[in-house]
């Protein structure tokens, strides 16, 4: 199959443990963006760059994702669900969808909300000398986002030197961001890819560099404008946020949506089927759909409001 004829993989099999109640209940890969899954943004890149066959990995409520995104006929795409029975790692994840893989594919985590500007050049670069890789990667201002993510070093000729997970001492301000253009020579890296001694698990960056490591050339591009792991409450709001301000909106408010006359909504998204009964301020707030508000207090400042109740934003996501 030809480079260019691209299949869209994204792993969505996460659990939302550092989101409280909410991520028992949601899958983070459809938390609600503006109304938006987060996974229908993902589709959308990829469909961009001309990619219409996707592979979505689910595990933790894998039901849910299928149900909200369905067969991918809404998003001009064609998507495929495959079980991820046990959580070994991104390595571990990519090698279990080697049966499904005809060529090569862009790989996106699916728990992580992309502002992409670039994926085109991602895709030149793959199909401009062949090389095994194309790593989308940002100059990362927050030293910390780094050291959550991955470091990239680079040779003099701009292809990839090093790759190294979560690191404890930051090299550069380049970071990895989670979207990966790979041929089939990842599956053979995958297969010689050791355990962490730290996690127990196979990484993807141990992967890549036993690429690098073979002379399989790997290159970096710098795709992403903004990128944030959806982990806490407050990384939803922040999503929302910069959507919002992209558009040089101060609220987004759903369908089907009844407000008492004292509701002022500023730096927030009301989802489908909402009800809010009393005054209330609601400032950088995120309401899910089908929520009822009967008797709310004055002000609700960095929450998400579900069903079950008010959840506040978690300080770590500041």
């Amino acid at each position: 199959m030809s480079r260019s004829h691209l299949q869209g993989v994204i792993l969505a099999a996460g659990h939302g443990s550092r989101m409280g109640p909410f991520g028992s209940q949601y899958p983070k890969p459809i938390a609600p963006v503006c109304n938006r899954p987060l996974l229908s943004y993902q589709i959308d890149q990829m469909k961009a760059a001309g990619i219409e066959e996707i592979i979505i990995l689910i595990g933790h409520l894998g039901h849910r994702i299928q149900s909200v995104l369905g067969d991918g006929s809404a998003y001009g795409t064609s998507i495929q669900y495959v079980e991820q029975e046990e959580r070994l790692g991104l390595a571990h994840a990519v090698g279990q969808l080697e049966p499904f893989i005809k060529g090569s594919f862009l790989l996106m985590l699916g728990d992580i909300f992309f502002d992409v500007d670039g994926m085109e050049s991602m895709v030149d670069a793959f199909n401009d000398g062949e090389p095994a890789a194309v790593l989308a990667v940002k100059e990362e201002s927050d030293v910390e986002a780094i050291k959550r993510n991955f470091a990239v070093l680079l040779n003099d000729d701009g292809t990839v030197k090093r790759v190294i997970e979560k690191p404890r001492q930051v090299p550069n301000r380049l970071k990895g961001c989670g979207i990966y253009l790979f041929d089939e020579r990842i599956f053979e890296a995958v297969r010689r890819t050791p355990r962490t001694a730290m996690r127990n698990e196979y990484e993807l960056t141990d992967s890549i560099q036993i690429l690098i490591d073979y002379d399989y050339p790997v290159k970096a591009v710098e795709a992403v404008q903004w990128d944030i792991n959806v982990t806490f409450i407050g990384d939803l709001i922040r999503c929302c946020l910069h959507e919002m301000a992209k558009s040089d909106q101060i609220s987004v408010v759903g369908e089907n949506v009844t407000l008492h006359d004292g509701v002022e909504v500023v730096d927030s998204v009301i989802g489908d089927g909402v009800t809010i009964s009393g005054a209330v301020r609601l400032e950088r707030c995120v309401i899910l759909d089908g929520v009822t508000l009967e008797r709310p207090p004055e002000v609700i400042c960095d929450a998400v409001i579900t069903s079950d109740g008010i959840l506040p934003a978690n300080e770590e996501s500041a």
